[in-house]
């Protein structure tokens, strides 16, 4: 068992949450349950996942649950992307989410590859 909060992906993961939770609560009340949930839903999943995939008893255990969260990453960066077209989020912060989600993408793949 690992300390996922010992793990800079988790970290970096809990910090995307936060950012897309300050970015969302500017999102019009009608998108309350609908891209404003679904943002939060996919960034919540990402440090989740690796945090219970770091409690399971092999590498490829742990690697499926990181499968689970990269996957989260990319839902995520497609939101953002609807977000920036539905002009909920302007031009800077898109490049600046997108930005941090690719990182975290990275961080990831990079970790799933060190338990290979």
């Amino acid at each position: 068992m690992k300390d996922f909060k010992n793990l800079k992906v988790w970290q970096k993961g809990i910090n995307l949450v936060v950012d897309v939770y300050a970015t969302s609560q500017n999102f019009p009340q009608e998108e309350m349950y609908g891209l404003t949930s679904q943002m939060r839903r996919s960034a919540i999943s990402i440090p989740s996942n690796i945090a219970e995939g770091s409690g399971r008893n092999t590498d490829k255990e742990f690697s499926r649950f990181l499968d689970i969260s990269l996957g989260s990453t990319f839902e995520l960066e497609t939101q953002i992307i609807i977000a920036n077209k539905l002009s909920f989020i302007d031009d800077n912060r898109l490049v600046e989410l997108i930005n941090n989600v690719q990182e975290e993408q990275k961080m990831i793949t990079g970790l799933q590859k060190s338990l290979k």
